[in-house]
């Protein structure tokens, strides 16, 4: 294992990248970068997947998984840069996917973990592809782990932003422990359950009501959550998800309390990280992430002698100049 560090000290501009967002450079930065081609996947369960590619259409393969789940971006789009071919899909149920989960009639049982790999194998296969590099930020970072553990012979490399496994013990940190800094925001959060034993899937029982307006609110005060847990970052939008709660963050609300109420669909992945040794991988985390701490990414990279940490001191979960300068590494690292 390889560790390195980012100070970060010699610059002080905010960065911009979202928490469950992709995260790769600071959105609204750059002009977008438009899709040479683009479609719709019929992955079955009556689910279409938005699927589009940018780059180099000869270039090295690549996919980028979003955030969450359930945050899709343009920002995803300049995540690798010149000589790649980079795939950009929209997860299951939300972005340009259908059916969009914030219709209450979507079925959630067929959006889980499982499928989304399944879906991943078939964009691979329809486009042509045997093997590429994968690309996840937050979310998308457990989502590549549990890819590349079940399909190991189909990844190249790897580049993992914003470490975290959806385990039990991220998950009861994120949505319990972390309260201990943020206690009246936390009452007000749990209140809103009525403090209810299981928090998470108190609120994705909310999710589920075919009433509109509980969704609503319910959607406003995770929001607001998940905005708190990152309020004492220096970098970045302050209240990226909060007054927001429109189609796509209802879908977003949805499908990550439907995820995590059910501890991610995954298993013991840092458990698992055995099955990733040949694949090189470059792991970048803020050392100040208050919703992903850093001890999961420096265990995983313990576990997997192919992967080098760098851990950027200045950087929470949105990012700062030092963590965006620690991903264009990883990223020349791999580049063609």
């Amino acid at each position: 294992m390889g560790v390195r560090r980012f100070t970060g000290e010699r610059c002080r501009l905010g960065a911009g990248l979202l928490k469950g967002a992709p995260l790769s450079v600071p959105l609204g930065t750059l002009d977008p970068v438009e899709p040479y081609e683009h479609g719709m996947l019929d992955v079955g369960d009556g689910n279409q997947v938005y699927w589009e590619t940018v780059g180099d259409p000869g270039g090295k393969p690549a996919v980028f998984l979003h955030g969450g789940p359930g945050a899709p971006s343009q920002g995803a789009r300049k995540a690798l840069g010149p000589g790649f071919r980079l795939v950009v899909l929209h997860q299951r149920g939300c972005g340009r996917s259908t059916p969009h989960a914030s219709d209450p009639a979507v079925d959630m049982s067929v959006n889980t973990t499982e499928h989304l790999i399944a879906d991943l194998e078939k964009l691979r296969e329809h486009l042509g592809i045997e093997k590429w590099l994968v690309y996840g930020g937050s979310w998308g970072t457990t989502l590549a782990v549990a890819y590349a553990q079940r399909h190991p012979g189909r990844v190249s490399e790897m580049v993992l932003i914003a470490v975290t496994l959806a385990s039990e013990r991220e998950l009861d940190w994120l949505y319990g422990g972390v309260s201990r800094f943020f206690p009246e925001a936390w009452a007000r959060f749990s209140g809103h359950v009525g403090d209810a034993p299981d928090v998470v899937r108190a609120y994705s029982d909310l999710m589920e009501s075919p009433d509109r307006e509980v969704r609503e609110q319910a959607a406003a005060e995770w929001c607001r959550w998940e905005d708190t847990v990152l309020s004492l970052e220096d970098f970045g939008q302050p209240d990226v998800f909060s007054g927001r709660p429109d189609d796509d963050v209802i879908a977003l609300v949805r499908i990550i309390t439907h995820y995590y109420a059910r501890k991610g669909f995954v298993g013991d992945l840092l458990g698992g990280a055995g099955k990733l040794a040949g694949i090189p991988a470059a792991l970048v985390h803020g050392r100040r992430d208050l919703s992903c701490p850093a001890d999961t990414a420096y265990a995983l990279a313990k576990a997997w002698p192919d992967a080098e940490l760098t851990l950027v001191d200045d950087s929470g979960h949105k990012g700062s100049p030092a963590f965006r300068e620690a991903i264009e590494a990883a990223v020349r690292r791999f580049s063609p």
